[in-house]
């Protein structure tokens, strides 16, 4: 067997070194939106006072929520436990929503913000992880 690639081979491994780059930057972005929320909830709460006064929660969560949204983040960019952030980032981003729904803001930009960042981490999960791919298919 040949250790080169034929013609027909190489299309295919530059879509998926493609895709892997492009997963890396789409998880690239969610974790620094996520690292600068969580270092905002945890050092610069009081810049966040009045959104936590408007969706119901204390400014004494953000000693509660920061350390989870950062937590959440690094299992994200560590591949052996991606599965696992973006399972808890999508849980946390989904409870956002939530209380954005709950008061009315149906629509409002921390809710389109919350849903997009859902969409990038399961997007990128899905472009630089092969066994999500596998799992989950789009393209047969």
């Amino acid at each position: 067997m040949s250790k080169t690639m034929n013609l027909h081979q190489l299309p295919q491994a530059m879509t998926v070194q493609r895709a892997l780059w492009a997963g890396r930057i789409i998880s690239a972005i969610v974790v620094i939106a996520l690292v600068v929320d969580g270092t905002i909830q945890l050092f610069a709460p009081a810049q966040i006072a009045s959104m936590l006064q408007e969706t119901g929660f204390g400014l004494d969560m953000t000693r509660v929520v920061g350390p989870i949204i950062l937590a959440s983040a690094i299992l994200y960019a560590i591949p052996a436990t991606a599965v696992l952030g973006a399972i808890l980032v999508t849980g946390f981003l989904g409870g956002a929503i939530c209380a954005h729904v709950r008061i009315g803001e149906l629509g409002s930009p921390p809710e389109l913000v919350s849903l997009l960042l859902g969409a990038m981490t399961w997007g990128g999960l899905y472009l630089r992880a092969p066994r999500i791919r596998a799992i989950l298919p789009l393209i047969h």
